[in-house]
């Protein structure tokens, strides 16, 4: 066997692997739900992690058959419109990408928190809130018109702070009025803040020992954050 040959053969051998390995392409028309946004779009506090909204909603046959949904789930502690423009809008497209056949897009964004916070001290203005909004919901309704966008409000942690309810309110109507400027069929609102109002043991600053200012849900308030979402998707 001449060099030449033996040389097209290890390679022949060692493509045939990878080429095996490649599955057939199943998904081309599965439902695709797009996470995005901050800690509750990442189950923080949830414990485990798959009692969080996102992944009852998934799980729970809310948006789709699990069988025939695929899950994409980008939200991070922490961010707030800044980070959700910059960095998840872009990353939007490879969830939602051309398999050359149609299917259904879903949307759920939680943001917000980390912008109430800003806007508490002073670093940003709400005017700067509602511009960053509208540019992230402008992006992903100009990219996918045929998706489905959910779009969550504040609910009130409750914190000892004087103003502390004001600001969420003030914030919420913001979030209200964005969502509103947007063409009717594209963005829906959920109203986490009457999901939560009233209500006890659904903040994980709630129970006996935790910090004061842990303002992020428990697995009972992850439950009502599902299905605040839940009401909204199935009526629309």
């Amino acid at each position: 066997m001449n060099l030449k040959t033996l040389l097209l053969t290890i390679c022949t051998f060692a493509i045939m692997p990878f080429a095996q390995a490649q599955p057939s392409t199943t998904f081309v028309d599965k439902t695709r739900y797009l996470s995005m946004g901050d800690s509750l779009a990442a189950s923080y506090g949830a414990s485990p992690v798959t009692q969080g909204f996102v992944y009852q909603l998934y799980q729970g046959g809310v948006i789709d058959n699990i069988n025939n949904l695929l899950l994409c789930s980008i939200g991070i502690p922490n961010a707030g419109t800044t980070e959700v423009g910059l960095y998840q809008v872009p990353q939007a497209s490879l969830c939602f990408s051309d398999t050359g056949a149609s299917y259904r897009k879903v949307i759920t964004l939680t943001v917000g928190g980390q912008d109430a916070i800003a806007i508490g001290l002073g670093q940003t203005t709400l005017l700067d809130f509602a511009n960053r909004l509208g540019l992230i919901l402008g992006a992903l309704v100009t990219q996918f018109p045929d998706a489905k966008i959910y779009v969550a409000n504040l609910y009130d942690p409750r914190l000892p702070i004087p103003g502390a309810s004001l600001l969420i309110d003030a914030v919420n109507q913001t979030i209200a009025g964005v969502v509103a400027l947007v063409p009717p069929g594209h963005v829906f609102l959920v109203d986490l803040h009457t999901a939560f109002d009233g209500r006890s043991g659904l903040l994980l600053g709630e129970k006996h020992g935790a910090e004061i200012n842990q303002v992020h849900p428990t697995n009972a308030g992850y439950r009502v954050i599902a299905k605040a979402f839940e009401d909204v998707i199935r009526g629309n």
